[in-house]
């Protein structure tokens, strides 16, 4: 910062000398008018020293009298620029250290470069979105460059970055590909309409490595160009999960090598799946599917009626299998395997929820053939419980093959039972309004990691029955966290890292109740609140008036 005194202009230089009569105060009053007549506009461009150099002499001296018979000569002013302003985006940056400096702006024909590539997409997507020409592989340093490079922290946070804007160039680097991805999206919003990434260095990784976005295709069908929207919008928000719910009562909507008979007519074919895969690689999301089991296979059911489960007096359960008979194991295990060979994610829900031999109040009674096969599985003693729960292990083995991690929905785990869940099951943990409910801690206390998809804040159903309501972005906002599991309450702090993270959720259960554009738009804020209380759960910093400002201004 320059350590000289600014020129006058000649008009303010020329009332100094002619109004001899004015006090020493006013001579130091115009002295900081003059320092402030020299800063330019608001994005960060600006010129002379700041603070009490701009009052003060280079030699610290008082400013001179205005008594004095004339004033020292001062030189020309040299350039300098106020501390930068820490980026807002959505999800905040966890940390930024702010510069002096011009920041940088996008132009035409400035290159996008990589340090290895690995990145080359991420280069390619960033280029394109911000007019940059992708130049590959380059070792040398222009002036504009954006370079994009993988650091040698082996043990770092793959999903974390640092982005520094420094001379008029740009460097993100990370542990992994993930990271520097996400640097470029901060990037990206930052320059948003035309503004300029100020200088500095951020550092930036999540709180929370599951941030999910789960869609019923099930019961509402949504066309593949709707899903690859959501796709771009949620690898701008750092989001990091896509839950796939596509196998239901009312409806099976991919494609179907094995089983093409239970295919509904509206679906969504191979072809369309493996670009949405690919878009989704792309953007750092792992897709999530369930095809949900032993109940909810109403589509299944239909192209194979004798699969249905019947209680004692001759009435259908409606969407559950019997899982006393072999061939509804055959047909399920089938179907996971294609899909788990489809879908390339190391990570699948097998559901597990709402099996209506459970929800009757003496299943054993109720369905007499499952109590007879429970029996015989595990003894005198086994229950109906006990079979179920050795149904969804069943599934699992077949999954796990695939070198899938698995969660299921928390009331697919039952208390009391001689069968315990295998080990490695992950509660996604929605509700505590099943039978037999119980309290989180109660899983975590077990020893079991944890997905938040808390049905009062993250729950978007369709029709808003069962006393569903829309959530809103400010209740999430304000109130959530991801240790807020069940209900309003926060789970004691020491299940923290059990708690992998979350996922908001749309469900379909009045599909026409609105359309798949007003989902979008529904859902436009929550995912923004969610999104940073998963990347930051402490509270945020800017108020929700505040926040929706900045989330209508990005876009």
């Amino acid at each position: 910062m320059s350590q000289h005194r600014r020129r006058a202009p000649a008009r303010k230089a020329r009332q100094v000398r002619t109004r001899v009569v004015i006090v020493t105060a006013v001579a130091v009053t115009v002295a900081a008018g003059v320092g402030l007549g020299l800063w330019a506009s608001e994005d960060g461009d600006r010129s002379g020293p700041t603070g009490a150099a701009a009052r003060q002499p280079s030699d610290g001296r008082s400013a001179p009298s205005a008594h004095a018979s004339s004033p020292a000569p001062t030189p020309t002013p040299t350039r300098s620029y106020p501390l930068s302003r820490t980026p807002r985006t959505i999800p905040a940056v966890a940390a930024h250290t702010p510069e002096r400096g011009p920041g940088w702006r996008p132009r035409r024909g400035e290159r996008v470069v990589v340090s290895d590539a690995e990145l080359a997409d991420e280069g390619r997507l960033v280029a394109g979105e911000l007019g940059l020409t992708y130049a590959g592989e380059k070792g040398d340093t222009r002036d504009g460059d954006l370079r994009l490079v993988l650091n040698d922290d082996a043990g770092g946070d793959p999903e974390s970055y640092t982005m520094t804007v420094r001379g008029g160039r740009v460097t993100i680097g990370g542990p992994a590909d993930a990271g520097v991805f996400y640097g470029t999206r901060t990037l990206k919003q930052t320059v948003h309409g035309g503004g300029a990434a100020p200088e500095g260095v951020v550092k930036d990784a999540p709180a929370k490595r599951v941030r999910g976005f789960m869609l019923d295709i099930a019961r509402k069908h949504y066309t593949a160009g709707w899903i690859e929207d959501r796709v771009r919008e949620l690898g701008d928000l750092k989001f990091n999960e896509l839950g796939l719910h596509f196998s239901d009562d009312q409806g099976f909507r991919i494609e179907s090598r094995s089983h093409p008979e239970v295919v509904s007519d509206q679906h969504l074919t191979r072809a369309e799946i493996e670009r949405i895969i690919d878009l989704a690689a792309e953007r750092h999301i792992t897709i999530v599917p369930e095809i949900d089991s032993p109940g909810h296979l109403g589509a299944v059911i239909a192209a194979h009626p004798s699969l249905q489960l019947v209680n004692a007096s001759g009435v259908a359960a409606r969407g559950a299998v019997d899982i006393s008979q072999d061939a509804a194991a055959t047909i399920v295990d089938e179907l996971l395997a294609e899909y788990a060979d489809l879908f390339p994610g190391d990570r699948w829900n097998l559901g597990g929820d709402e099996y209506r031999a459970l929800m009757a109040s003496n299943p054993e009674a109720s369905y007499p053939q499952l109590a007879t096969a429970a029996r015989e599985a595990y003894g005198s003693g086994g229950t109906v419980a006990d079979l179920t729960t050795g149904w969804l292990n069943d599934r699992a083995d077949t999954v796990r093959g695939h070198g899938k991690t698995m969660r299921v929905w928390n009331d697919g785990f039952f208390p009391g039972t001689s069968v315990q869940p295998a080990k490695d099951l992950q509660v996604a943990y929605w509700t505590g309004k099943e039978i037999g409910a119980r309290q989180p801690a109660e899983y975590l206390s077990a020893g079991r990691d944890l997905v938040n998809y808390n049905d009062l804040f993250l729950y978007y159903v369709l029709g808003q029955p069962n006393q569903f309501y829309y959530p809103t972005g400010q209740r999430i906002y304000e109130q959530w966290t991801p240790r807020v599991v069940r209900g309003t309450q926060a789970v004691d702090s020491r299940y923290d890292d059990q708690i992998l993270g979350g996922s908001f959720a749309v469900w379909g259960d009045y599909p026409n109740a609105q359309t798949q554009d007003q989902v979008a738009a529904g859902i436009r804020l929550p995912l923004r609140a969610v999104v940073q209380k998963l990347w930051d759960a402490d509270k945020p910093s800017l108020t929700w008036a505040e926040f929706k400002s900045l989330a209508n201004r990005l876009g």
